[in-house]
């Protein structure tokens, strides 16, 4: 089976080569018991046995920075969290039909964090599933069915959020109600004039599916654009787009499973760099730290009639046990102040990698938010000629070097940086100084062919 084209930083099944006799067991086992629908990452895949705060380790206890995985956001295996989850399922764990303090604790606790406009929640176990649910309120309410992403984009694995992401694959058709829009690429594209350029995008989508008798039901974007490449500035550039879906009668549905609990930084939630209030914000895979709990907040007039037509149950969403560990995830960013730590060496990566820049002519650009970062990588600066494989060889370079980080990007050129909430200035120049050496051992490779 060849290496999955769609995908970046995966694993090719038929280059073991590289690996020992015991990872090649494995890999055997996952294919025959998985099947092939599975995805590993990096040429020589990672055989992980332990986590503990920012760092992984492997079989034979070799440390690993972890500048990657959002979903453990507050540090792998934090401790007040793994007390948490392990304290309530020693004592009730079960659905929400029944009155529990903890899911009602925990919702209150979250929507403070949230405009006062967005009031109620409504708990999924999984961002694929809070993206379905709130595709279902988006086209209940409207009475149109037509959605709107960008063009890379990735919003869950159900049949009717695969439909709407374009990050795929052709493989996985997008619903004959959806069309994408350009990325709001600020490196291609003129950073001055890209909140503009993007609402074009998403009024001349708006046109297309009212040309085909499409109503638009509502505008879903990742507020990082993590899938696309990572743009994050200059804030307020949504705020074109926002206006055009609304003066259509459709949605903005603000998906935070990327960007949301602190991670970019300056803001709690991405949308909130922009100024704009979204009709629906979905979370996931950070909120719990791991464990799965997710969830959307929502405008109360925007799911009244839903809810009172056509009621909602998710059997483990919003069980005590994911409550708890939910819980425990938001007072840890809160009280150990990791909003904070993210605004602060977010920058002081993203300064790190702009005065390597200086030296290494493959950084055609730095961006993002906290610690959420995205470097792109170009084979010419003048023409910004994409280095996309440049790219692929400096992730496994570093994960060589036993720093883990990844690629994104519409041309699959940009690094995705996205180092957990915890993450020290120590451990921002270890991650800077083991790019510097990766992006020497590339372009020395570069050189001699």
């Amino acid at each position: 089976m060849k290496q999955d084209k769609a995908m970046l930083n995966s694993f090719d099944p038929s280059a073991t080569n590289a690996l020992t006799a015991a990872e090649k067991g494995l890999v055997n086992r996952r294919a025959a018991a998985l099947g092939t629908a599975y995805r590993l990452f990096y040429e020589q895949p990672l055989h992980i046995v332990r986590g503990e705060g920012v760092w992984l380790f492997d079989t034979a206890a070799n440390a690993y920075l972890d500048a990657y995985n959002n979903v453990a956001s507050v540090g792998h295996c934090h401790p007040k969290v793994v007390e948490a989850i392990a304290s309530q399922a020693a004592v009730l764990n079960t659905h929400t039909r029944y009155l529990h303090d903890g899911i009602l604790t925990y919702a209150e606790k979250l929507l403070a964090t949230f405009p006062g406009a967005l009031s109620n929640v409504m708990f999924t176990c999984t961002g694929s599933e809070a993206n379905d649910l709130a595709l279902r309120i988006a086209r209940f309410r409207t009475g149109g069915s037509g959605i709107i992403v960008t063009q890379l984009a990735y919003h869950g694995v159900t049949s009717a959020v695969a439909a709407v992401s374009s990050s795929l694959g052709e493989s996985v058709p997008l619903g004959t109600d959806v069309r994408t829009v350009p990325a709001p690429d600020t490196y291609l594209g003129d950073p001055a004039t890209v909140g503009e350029r993007f609402a074009q995008g998403v009024k001349a989508a708006i046109a297309d599916l009212k040309r085909h008798g499409i109503k638009p039901a509502a505008l879903l974007v990742d507020t990082i654009f993590s899938s696309d490449g990572v743009f994050a500035d200059p804030a307020g550039f949504l705020g074109p787009a926002v206006e055009a879906i609304r003066a259509e009668g459709g949605l903005f549905i603000a998906d935070e499973v990327q960007a949301g609990f602190a991670r970019t930084g300056s803001k709690m939630w991405g949308f909130q760099r922009h100024g704009i209030v979204p009709d629906i914000v979905t979370m996931g895979k950070p909120m719990g730290n791991g464990h799965p709990i997710a969830g959307l907040v929502v405008r109360p007039e925007v799911v009244s009639e839903f809810g009172a037509s056509g009621r909602y149950f998710n059997t483990f969403g919003g069980n005590p046990v994911s409550c708890a560990a939910a819980m425990a995830t938001l007072r840890v960013i809160q009280e150990e102040g990791l909003q904070e730590n993210s605004r602060a060496v977010g920058a002081y990566i993203r300064e790190g990698i702009r005065e390597l820049a200086v030296r290494h002519e493959l950084i055609g650009d730095v961006r993002g938010d906290g610690l959420f970062i995205g470097v792109e990588l170009v084979s010419d600066q003048a023409s910004k000629t994409a280095a996309k494989k440049e790219t692929n060889e400096v992730v496994n370079e570093m994960r060589r070097r036993r720093v883990l980080i990844s690629a994104t990007g519409t041309r699959g050129n940009v690094l995705k940086i996205r180092p957990l909430l915890p993450f020290s200035r120590e451990n921002a120049d270890q991650l800077v100084e083991t790019l510097d050496a990766a992006l020497t051992a590339v372009s020395q490779r570069r050189t001699k062919q």
